[in-house]
């Protein structure tokens, strides 16, 4: 069925490192609004915004004290409403951020939980015994030692599988869960087009809450037991039809650890819940045996066996988001392409060339579009992140990773690599502020920025672009059938789309080396590509190009 959120493009934006406009090094609403026109010159249809509520920024923003207000660093509610009205008045929505798997320990329904076993508000929040001493289970947090934290006045433990300043909320209790509802609701009557929502396939926790199978950092590994959890499908279509079934929203899941087969029932059309959700199985690749902080190499037939796994296993139901990069990931070059001076554009275009010709929507994280690279900063202390803080502390201290190992995989894959400040210019700090910026500059600001990209016609900027055109001239980008073409190859991924009657090839070179293939086919003409071809089935480094059959 045709929608229009299949046909859009989405841009991410992370607010804190995208523009500045008051000079306190915090990128704000109002940059945002400032940089409208950029977007829309760009071609993007909806933004979507990383969350700007009230917090107390232990994970930058994903702790909400407080759903129904703004960070004081962002601005105010007239800047939000009049950001608003400028993205709608150059027809480009926003889908906001909704984090309901947890809220911050400084939200008042989690002080007034705290505050006493009889409190209206406890059953907000995941409250246990401990057992023999020790934490209710064996579960790790995600950003780092147990996912229990110790209440001495209750003498209970609460769930925080992120930071302990991060408790998880009890979807089980049907009072929350109307808590949320209305919150959406709030934000949808403010004129909101649709939410992204966080690690939201945790809500539903198993209610045995058994231990997990321990790992290498002493620690068990509770996502069997939290992720698509039971009553998941459940909590899903009650939001559906308590909400979202009212407004004519866009809608995408973060859910890590998803199947092609759970997708399926989360974005089924007849299901009622979602419109699509996003799989981490692609940013995975080359994860070793502490996940991200020791990455080994990785192969394109993985990638292809993944993109090819979804691509075919939503083709009749189900829809599939696209991306290389968000604030979560490194920077889509550094991690899939080139990062080379003399291959940076060109493999960043190949990147685009084979995303936006997939089967899906596809999402550009803020700075891709002119090609913005991952940042090898010297010391842990120019680092800003959580997670990647507390990984190098807890590696290093047990011994399970020295510091050039450790720094190897922040340097390839920490979150930070996507968080340092938009380069617009080659002004001081980018052009981003014109104060001291939270987090430093990447400092090869001063070659790639947005300004330069704007001004050369063959720049990544421009290229993007005309992908974004291509997408919205013809329905085969968005509706056509995918099948994949030489699935052993270790260096061209091939593959067709198409329909009603059209066919077009598409050929991405991931290597350094000029590739040649045969292939059955007979050329018509060029769609696009990143370099006058050759000839058709000869591709040099890096090279993308797509044929009419």
């Amino acid at each position: 069925m045709k929608q229009w959120w299949k046909e859009a493009v989405v841009y991410q934006i992370y607010p804190r490192s995208f523009n500045d406009s008051n000079g306190d090094g915090i990128g704000d609403i109002q940059g945002i609004t400032e940089k409208m026109s950029y977007l829309a010159e760009l071609g993007i249809d909806v933004i979507w915004l990383s969350p700007v509520y009230d917090s107390p920024n232990d994970d930058n923003g994903y702790d909400i004290r407080d759903y129904r207000a703004i960070m004081d660093e962002f601005g105010t509610m007239d800047d939000f409403d009049a950001m608003l009205e400028e993205a709608h008045r150059h027809g480009i929505k926003i889908m906001m951020d909704l984090v309901v798997n947890h809220s911050s320990d400084e939200h008042q329904w989690f002080m007034e939980s705290r505050s006493s076993k009889d409190s209206p508000y406890r059953d907000y929040y995941i409250w246990k015994k401990g057992k023999d001493g020790q934490p209710p289970t064996n579960w790790g947090a995600f950003f780092g030692g147990s996912a229990w934290q110790y209440d001495e006045a209750s003498d209970e433990y609460y769930l925080h599988l992120f930071s302990k300043k991060q408790p998880d909320l009890n979807w089980e209790s049907e009072t929350l869960r109307r808590e949320v509802y209305d919150l959406m609701t709030y934000w949808l009557d403010k004129g909101v087009d649709g939410f992204r929502m966080d690690v939201i396939n945790m809500i539903s926790k198993d209610p045995s809450y058994p231990d997990g199978q321990t790992q290498g950092t002493g620690y068990g590994d509770g996502t069997p037991f939290f992720f698509n959890g039971p009553r998941i499908h459940e909590f899903m279509q009650e939001m559906n039809r308590e909400v979202l079934s009212k407004y004519d929203t866009i809608t995408v899941g973060e859910m890590p650890g998803v199947s092609v087969e759970e997708a399926k029932l989360y974005t089924g059309e007849d299901r009622n819940e979602l419109n699509m959700v996003f799989h981490f199985e692609h940013v995975d690749v080359g994860n070793g045996s502490f996940g991200k902080w020791n990455p080994t190499d990785w192969k394109l037939t993985e990638l292809k066996t993944i993109f090819s796994r979804w691509q075919e296993g939503l083709e009749e139901e189900g829809w599939n988001s696209l991306y290389w990069s968000n604030h979560d990931q490194p920077r889509a070059i550094s991690r899939f392409g080139n990062d080379s001076p003399e291959y940076r554009v060109r493999s960043g275009k190949m990147l685009a060339t084979l995303l936006h010709l997939l089967k899906g929507t596809p999402y550009i994280y803020q700075g891709e579009e002119f090609g913005m690279t991952n940042v090898a900063f010297d010391s842990i202390d120019q680092y800003r992140d959580i997670e990647t803080l507390n990984a190098y502390r807890d590696y290093t201290s047990k011994g399970l990773l020295t510091h050039d190992e450790i720094f190897r995989g922040i340097h390839e894959r920490g979150r930070d690599n996507s968080r340092t400040p938009v380069q617009w210019s080659d002004e001081a700090h980018g052009g981003f502020t014109t104060g001291t910026p939270w987090i430093e500059v990447n400092p090869n600001y001063v070659d790639i920025n947005a300004e330069a990209a704007q001004k050369d016609p063959n720049s990544l900027f421009h290229y993007y672009r005309q992908l974004i055109a291509l997408r919205k001239a013809n329905p085969l980008v968005v509706y056509g059938k995918y099948e994949l073409l030489l699935p052993e190859d270790e260096a061209i991924y091939a593959f067709t789309r198409s329909f009603e009657g059209e066919a077009w090839l598409v050929l991405c070179n991931f290597s350094g080396d000029t590739q040649q293939r045969d292939l059955p086919y007979d050329v018509k003409e060029r769609v696009i590509g990143n370099m006058e071809p050759i000839e058709p089935f000869t591709l040099r480094p890096y090279e993308a190009q797509v044929y009419k059959l």
